[in-house]
């Protein structure tokens, strides 16, 4: 009789999808009208796309300037040890991308297939990594369905793991986000799942490209998260605001291993301090003005729903993911063609769109937002007793 936690809960039905999981165009093309270079762009469709400033570029050229394949730059050096000993870990690899450095985590931890990982169906690891899991790992995903609309429990993911089986591949390594489309995982679910999957020798990753925001919106530090996870990767270039990088952590055999995995996959790179550099002095500076732009988020999300506009999710940190159909506004027709003669830029498809506020978005730039939904959703409101009376008329 098979176990308990080898009887995985298959489930078809229908279940609300978020704008990010399946709109893929991402279109900001409207030949006749373009934002006015010359004034201050205000860009919402992620936090990766703030710009380096000025005094960014002073910090890089006073960075060491070593070569860290041979592990002599002291600039990356210093940026490494910095945030393993800010998340409890013993070392770290800076790497060049997010993806780069959840994928180098699970391939350190999937050493002998077959095997598999276990997570949340929403995760940037199963839906937005090219398949890496498969393709580097050479593992098969189970992702969970998050009933509650907000985080996977302990329950869930223990109803899907997969045991040694000669039909299966066993789940060995435990996936989480944190935050994911903007939402907190609980630090109490989080420790409830790592007491779970460690009872079962199963291994802890964290996707903590955002655990930035997670850690400033909840006050939970950085080491109490750590001490959950076997490895974290933390990424540098979203709400952080450096330039480049990520950065991976775990143990120092583990990194060790990371490491040489990194320059197999081509991720080796050399004079790399002015970028380690800028990014220690990103965390220092620009983390902790997270919680005014999480207040900043929640003013736009409650303007928003005061005109009509629906919520995916609730806004807990710098993501407010709009839902546009009760007010008839389609966001490519309608929405983006206003916004960008504010100098805004969104993203979204039909009447999902995730709006994502970062270090550079002001109060200034929330209130055009708000002033162009407004202004898209009156003009709506006259054009489409028109659209109808046309409709009739040709009947």
């Amino acid at each position: 009789m098979l176990s308990k936690i080898a009887r995985r809960q298959f489930s078809t039905a229908g279940v609300s999808r978020l704008y990010i999981q399946n709109n893929l165009n991402n279109d900001q093309t409207h030949p006749s009208l373009q934002v006015d270079p010359g004034k201050k762009v205000y860009d919402f469709r992620s936090d990766t796309v703030t710009a380096p400033t000025d005094e960014m570029f002073e910090v890089m050229k006073a960075a060491s300037r070593g070569d860290d394949v041979f592990q002599e730059d002291r600039s990356t050096k210093e940026l490494e040890t910095y945030v393993a000993d800010l998340c409890g870990h013993e070392a770290g690899l800076f790497c060049s991308s997010g993806t780069m450095t959840n994928q180098l985590g699970l391939r350190t931890h999937l050493n002998n297939p077959p095997h598999s990982v276990v997570c949340d169906s929403r995760s940037h690891v199963f839906l937005w990594e090219a398949g890496g899991i498969a393709f580097h790992s050479r593992a098969s995903v189970s992702p969970v369905i998050c009933r509650n609309g907000i985080h996977v429990t302990a329950d869930e993911i223990e109803g899907n793991l997969i045991e040694a089986d000669i039909h299966t591949a066993p789940t060995r390594v435990v996936s989480l986000e944190n935050t994911l489309s903007g939402l907190v995982l609980p630090i109490d679910e989080i420790k409830k799942i790592s007491e779970m999957a460690r009872d079962r020798g199963l291994a802890m990753h964290l996707d903590g490209a955002r655990l930035w925001n997670a850690w400033q919106a909840s006050g939970v530090p950085l080491h109490e998260y750590g001490a959950q996870f076997d490895s974290m990767s933390l990424c540098l270039s979203k709400g952080v605001g450096a330039p480049v990088g990520s950065i991976l952590v775990g143990k120092r055999d583990f990194i060790d291993r990371a490491r040489h995995f990194r320059k197999l996959f081509g991720g080796g790179w050399r004079q790399v301090g002015p970028l380690a550099a800028v990014a220690k002095h990103c965390i220092e500076n620009i983390v902790p003005t997270m919680p005014e732009t999480h207040k900043l988020a929640k003013y736009l999300a409650d303007e928003l729903t005061a005109m009509g506009v629906q919520l995916q999710v609730p806004v807990h940190t710098n993501m407010v993911l709009i839902d546009t159909t009760d007010v008839g506004l389609d966001i490519q027709r309608d929405l983006a063609p206003v916004l960008l003669s504010k100098n805004i830029v969104i993203g979204g498809q039909r009447a999902k769109s995730r709006i994502v506020l970062h270090h550079q978005i002001d109060r200034k730039g929330v209130d055009d937002l708000i002033q162009g939904v407004r202004e898209a959703i009156a003009a709506r409101a006259v054009e489409e007793p028109l659209r109808q009376q046309q409709a009739a008329a040709s009947l």
